[in-house]
């Protein structure tokens, strides 16, 4: 809470006056956790070699991953720890709506610790049963939500994207809703985490465009303009998607091919929790699935792999999720990567352009 104590003696010297300024503290809160993630990055990497968390391969992978054997991972606490700090000096830590995108992000980060945890302790991919980590989102999500539909007045109704003036009243089944919704979008990001920078850019793509959602709706005139719903308070969310940015540009600088550090499941359930957090706290539910377009795709072709196997015995995929397919059709694995990197950049644009197109 520095700021709020800078803003406090304003009276004393006026430039501190700026503080106030959610943009302001935005950029603030993002060259801080850049710093912060790129400072700690060397360190936090020699620290998990030295405690041995190496990333185990999955044995029915593309062989060209088992030079990868080793690899650090667990890297997405480095994320975190380089978004908590800024969080708390730049951010409202007064907003519920702030306190709300922080226990998922951290409560979701801890599940995929532990999953990781056992992961490098047991020396296998597999790590937590599905189910436990499933209900452990789960509670997490409808906990938060149903305190801020009871308590924070946050609207249980859904917008459709283009068309403002469609929305449909889903009442007390919205807190099962807005849980699919974060559990989803987490789990979607998890599965796109295969391949070095794969899911990191992607993730700050839709974060930024999130984060600008955020300061629209939780600014009265701008939302009644372009005619979307004003959530109050979330423009303070604005600085705290600066941070997962700015964390996950630092991380990049690391993870960028070949990876020096995976993040794990303690980055992707995190950050995808975050992005699914945000979607739901901005009324952008539906939206998320053109924005997040590329975790939909790579979670739709894990799914649609298991169903046909399990109907037909056939695989549509040469292997799910489809980088790896692309990787076994002869793309190499940097084309993959920044080709997926440009499709989230126009899905960020397209999804953009719902603010004025109805």
């Amino acid at each position: 809470m520095l700021y709020q104590w800078l803003y406090s003696m304003a009276d004393q010297f006026s430039p501190l006056n700026v503080f106030r300024y959610i943009t302001v503290r935005t950029f603030i809160a993002f060259f801080t956790s850049f710093l912060l993630c790129w400072m700690w990055g060397p360190y936090f990497i020699r620290r998990l070699q030295l405690k041995h968390f190496g990333q185990s391969i999955r044995e029915d992978g593309p062989q060209s991953h088992k030079k990868k054997a080793g690899t650090p991972t667990m890297g997405g606490g480095l994320i975190l720890l380089s978004t908590l700090i800024p969080c708390l000096l730049w951010a409202d830590m007064m907003n519920p709506l702030v306190w709300a995108v922080l226990l998922v992000t951290w409560g979701f980060g801890m599940i995929g610790y532990t999953d990781d945890w056992l992961k490098v302790s047991k020396k296998n991919s597999k790590g937590l049963s599905g189910r436990i980590r499933l209900a452990g989102e789960f509670l997490i999500s409808a906990a938060v939500i149903a305190y801020l539909v009871h308590f924070h007045h946050l609207s249980t109704s859904v917008t459709v994207p283009f068309v403002k003036s469609l929305s449909f009243e889903l009442g007390q089944v919205y807190i099962l809703f807005a849980s699919l919704v974060i559990v989803g979008t987490a789990n979607a990001v998890n599965l796109t985490d295969g391949l070095d920078g794969l899911a990191i850019v992607p993730v700050m793509i839709s974060a930024a465009t999130l984060g600008l959602f955020a300061y629209i709706c939780g600014h009265y005139s701008i939302a009644t303009y372009l005619q979307i719903h004003h959530v109050v308070g979330a423009g303070e969310l604005a600085p705290v998607a600066g941070t997962i940015v700015a964390a996950g540009m630092g991380f990049l600088w690391f993870n960028t091919y070949p990876a020096q550090v995976f993040m794990g499941d303690v980055g992707s359930l995190s950050l995808g929790g975050f992005l699914g957090a945000m979607a739901v706290i901005t009324q952008n539910e539906l939206l998320m699935v053109l924005l997040g377009g590329v975790f939909v795709v790579e979670a739709l072709s894990v799914i649609t792999q298991v169903i046909s196997f399990k109907l037909t015995g056939k695989r549509i995929f040469k292997m799910a999720p489809i980088h790896h397919h692309f990787e076994l059709a002869g793309l190499t694995e940097t084309k993959i990567i920044v080709r997926f990197w440009i499709i989230s950049i126009l899905l960020a644009v397209l999804s953009l352009a719902t603010l004025k197109l109805r």
